[in-house]
């Protein structure tokens, strides 16, 4: 497998962030304000599998609960965080007070409104902070934060209620219609042509939790299950990609292949099967076609999700399957991946220099992170005295929960095993990484996004992280500081 092995480090620079980093960005912001509710999400399928009429378990005095918290419950929460995320326990309260103004004039669970209302709660209330900051008389800042937070959630409230709430209201409608329009022409096939292009340049969090989480809750309250939660989350096709490389890839493939399948399955990490389409990109053929074939049989059977598998591993499938749909899902996953292993296998055969290929790609981006460590070396005395103190390394992927996770600690066995002490290893969402890392660790198409958080820190690019150059030249430099 081709890896990369560029090493940046940002000490400032001209370049301007991408369109794609810029939208990666908004795709981690509302990944992490759906991720830290997850477990809700998931009470609430459950208690709709269980206890509604078509349930597993019909109990009507249970089934009461289901309403409430998909009208109620679901949404502040995601508004509480939203709020949080951009003006701390402020931010969280006043969009709160604005998604109940939201939640009652509607008549849709207000999720997409709750993800808007949210940060912006928490940005008024920030912006009105920063106002006021070194302005308050003392002993009068706590009459004076009380009282903004309330007339200005008081005014928000009103203004959610009465224009807020109608124009997201409308929006949603309209994307209801649209997809609802291609469920009922037999076309929902024809969004894999979207979902897997975006997901292997880590834009599937704007898909995924910014249209089909919301539009699949609302499906869910109304009939107990939706296909919307299987469109883009499917791990059918990233087991028949990793599968196919197994068998024909080249030598670097068939080492790496079979583990990242496992972890893909089966832990729900897809960014594990990304790095092989982007080395392969014909490959995204085999992974469309396999995509479309899983919502085939998905709609073939009727099949549907309780709630959004998160992570997107078999296990989260099954154990969100509703009564009657194991069979539509279980054959939906394996067709997928029965589809993207007969393209892939193809393709990967008729590429005849699939191995010297990939041998090729390795050995230049070997070469480049020599290059690139020897030209650390002509750093002056002065300025390598100062940098040898490496303390804390963040690995950050866009949610801060999937790979990056994984990566950390791995890294941090291979650190132990070398008897490196000291060092601190952890993960992040990008944009929390804290400001003392002395280096960032993330994938080379999350760069972009990486340098508008990070500008004025070490940043370290890998494609696998599981067995990647550059962690290899990271570990060698740490074991010769510690000597």
């Amino acid at each position: 497998m081709s890896t990369s092995a560029d090493t940046v480090s940002m000490g400032g620079g001209n370049n301007s962030p991408s369109i794609r980093a810029k939208v990666q960005a908004f795709g981690g912001f509302l990944t992490n304000m759906v991720l830290p509710n997850i477990g809700a999400f998931i009470a609430w399928g459950l208690l709709t599998a269980l206890f509604i009429p078509s349930g597993w378990m019909p109990n009507e005095e249970f089934a009461k609960i289901v309403g409430p918290a998909i009208n109620f419950l679901l949404p502040l929460l995601l508004a509480i965080t939203g709020g949080r995320m951009v003006g701390g326990q402020r931010g969280a309260v006043m969009g709160a007070i604005g998604a109940i103004g939201l939640i009652v004039g509607a008549d849709i669970p207000m999720f997409l409104g709750a993800m808007v209302i949210g940060p912006l709660g928490g940005l008024i209330i920030k912006k009105f902070d920063n106002l006021l900051e070194n302005r308050i008389p003392a002993g009068f800042e706590m009459i004076v934060n009380n009282f903004s937070l309330g007339i200005l959630g008081f005014l928000l409230m009103l203004v959610s209620f009465e224009f807020i709430g109608p124009v997201i209201e409308a929006a949603n409608n309209g994307i209801t219609v649209a997809i609802e329009a291609l469920v009922a022409t037999g076309l929902l096939p024809l969004l894999s042509l979207i979902n897997e292009p975006a997901k292997v340049l880590f834009l599937n969090n704007v898909i995924d939790q910014g249209i089909y989480y919301p539009l699949g809750m609302q499906a869910a309250a109304e009939q107990g299950k939706s296909i919307y939660f299987t469109v883009a989350s499917n791990p059918g096709p990233g087991l028949g990609l990793l599968l196919a490389f197994t068998f024909f890839g080249g030598k670097t493939s068939r080492r790496t292949a079979p583990g990242a399948m496992i972890i893909h399955f089966l832990g729900g990490i897809h960014e594990l099967y990304f790095p092989y389409v982007l080395m392969k990109p014909l490959t995204i053929i085999g992974m469309i076609g396999g995509g479309m074939t899983g919502i085939a049989v998905f709609e073939l059977f009727d099949a549907g999700l309780v709630a959004g598998p998160s992570p997107g591993s078999i296990f989260a499938y099954l154990g969100l399957t509703p009564k009657g749909s194991f069979v539509g899902i279980i054959s939906g996953v394996l067709a997928a991946a029965g589809v993207t292993f007969l393209i892939t296998s193809l393709i990967l055969k008729m590429d005849k220099n699939t191995e010297e290929t990939e041998e090729e790609n390795l050995n230049e981006h070997i070469e480049k992170s020599k290059a690139m460590k020897q030209e650390g070396k002509q750093v002056s005395a002065a300025s390598e005295q100062n940098t040898t103190e490496i303390e804390k390394i963040s690995f950050a992927c866009d949610a801060g929960a999937g790979s990056s996770a994984m990566g950390a600690t791995a890294f941090r066995k291979k650190l132990h095993k070398k008897g490196i002490e000291g060092i601190e290893v952890k993960h992040y969402r990008i944009e929390d990484v804290p400001e003392d890392s002395n280096i960032v660790v993330v994938h080379k198409d999350l760069l972009d996004r990486a340098k508008i958080a990070h500008s004025d820190k070490e940043i370290i690019t890998i494609e696998n992280f599981l067995d990647d150059p550059s962690l290899h030249e990271l570990l060698e430099r740490l074991e010769n500081l510690s000597k």
